[in-house]
C-alpha cells in the first residue's frame, strides 16, 4: 500500500502526462445500467438525462475549504485547482453566491486562465431569508450578478439553493432557460428535513437537476431521492461525499483496505468518491478543495472502474464497522 505522499506523487505526474496527451481513455467495467459511465479522455462520464450530454462524474465544489481561501483571495491557489481540473479531465464547477467570495473568485481565476468557456458552470439563486419569501428584483439581479462575474452569454446550470422559496424563484430560473440564457435548472438540499420537499418537487416541477448529500454512510438520498429521479430523468450532483469532515475523521488512523486496490481506489478520497459516483443514477460528484494535489487525487477517482454492486455494500460494512 503507498502512503498518501507517495501516491499523490505519482498522481501528480500522471497529471502531467495526461496534460501533454499521454494519457488515453480505458472502458469503465462498472454498472450495466444504461446510466452507466463511459471513458472519455481517461474520465468516465454520465449523461445528463433530459439531453443525453455526457460530464465528467468527478467535479469541484466551493463551499469549505474552497471558500476559505476565496475569501483569502489566493488567486493562484485557485487557478491552481481549476487548471488542475482541466487538466484532468474534470468540467464540472459548483458554486452559489451564498458561499462567500467563492462564486466572484472563482469566475475572476477561469477569466484570467481563459478557460472559462472550458467549464461547466454550475451556481446557484437565493435571495430568500429563511422562512421568508425572496423578492423577485432582488433574485434577477443575483442572477444577473452571475452573468456579469462569469462573463458568459450562458450558464449551464442555475439551481434554487435549499429549496427556497421556490414559487418565486424557479419561475424566474425558467423564464431564463426559455430565453436560452441558461441551459439546465434545479434545486438543492442537503438538509434531510427538506426531503420530503424537495421529493414533491421533482414530481411536480421540469426539474434538470438536483444537488443533495450522499455519502458512504449517508445513504439517504439513495433510498429515497435517487429512484425519483432516476423515474422522472432528473440529473443529479452529489454534495458532501467526505460528510464535510465526518469521514476523515472517521477514517484517522486506519489505512484504505486492500481490496479496494481491485477498483483503483489507492486513497481514501479515491474510495469515498468512488463509492458515490458508483450510483447509477448520480450524474457528478462535487467535493471542494483548494487544493492542486488534492484536485489530482479526487479527479483519479474517475479513471478505472467504479466499484460493483457487492463492493459497495463491502464499503459500506467496512466504514460502519469503524467508531463513529
Amino acid at each position: 500500500m503507498l502512503t498518501r505522499r507517495e501516491y499523490l506523487a505519482l498522481t501528480a505526474q500522471a497529471g502531467t502526462a495526461l496534460a501533454l496527451g499521454g494519457i488515453s481513455g480505458c472502458a469503465s467495467t462498472a454498472a450495466t445500467t444504461s446510466q452507466a459511465p463511459r471513458a472519455q479522455a481517461g474520465v468516465m462520464t454520465r449523461k445528463i438525462p433530459k439531453t443525453g450530454e455526457q460530464l465528467p462524474i468527478v467535479g469541484l465544489g466551493s463551499s469549505a475549504t474552497f471558500s476559505q481561501v476565496a475569501g483569502a483571495d489566493d488567486m493562484e491557489a485557485i487557478k491552481s485547482v481549476f487548471m488542475t481540473m482541466l487538466e484532468q479531465g474534470g468540467t464540472v464547477f459548483d458554486t452559489a453566491p451564498g458561499y462567500g467570495a467563492s462564486e466572484e473568485a472563482a469566475a475572476k481565476a477561469v477569466n484570467d486562465l481563459n478557460v472559462r468557456e472550458r467549464v461547466f458552470w454550475a451556481t446557484k439563486l437565493n435571495v430568500a431569508r429563511r422562512g421568508a419569501s425572496a423578492d423577485p428584483a432582488q433574485a434577477r439581479e443575483q442572477v444577473e450578478t452571475s452573468f456579469k462575474l462569469l462573463g458568459r452569454d450562458k450558464i449551464d446550470l442555475i439551481q434554487v439553493h435549499n429549496v427556497a422559496d421556490m414559487a418565486t424563484q424557479f419561475p424566474i430560473l425558467e423564464e431564463y432557460k426559455q430565453a436560452g440564457r441558461v441551459r439546465y435548472i434545479g434545486t438543492t438540499s442537503t438538509a434531510k428535513q427538506q426531503y420530503a420537499t424537495i421529493e414533491q418537487l421533482m414530481r411536480d416541477e421540469p426539474l434538470d437537476f438536483i444537488g443533495i448529500d450522499y455519502a458512504v454512510d449517508n445513504l439517504e438520498a439513495e433510498e429515497r431521492i435517487f429512484p425519483l429521479a432516476q423515474e422522472r430523468g432528473i440529473g443529479v450532483l452529489v454534495y458532501l461525499p467526505f460528510g464535510r469532515t465526518r469521514l476523515w475523521d472517521r477514517v484517522e488512523g486506519h489505512e484504505v483496505p486492500q481490496w479496494a486496490q481491485e477498483f483503483g481506489a489507492a486513497t481514501w478520497a479515491q474510495f469515498f468518491l468512488k463509492f458515490a459516483a458508483s450510483h447509477p443514477v448520480v450524474t457528478a460528484v462535487t467535493p471542494a478543495t483548494s487544493k492542486a494535489h488534492h484536485m489530482v487525487d479526487n479527479m483519479t477517482a474517475a479513471r478505472g472502474r467504479l466499484p460493483d454492486q457487492a463492493e459497495r455494500k463491502r464499503m459500506v460494512d467496512f466504514i460502519s464497522a469503524l467508531p463513529a
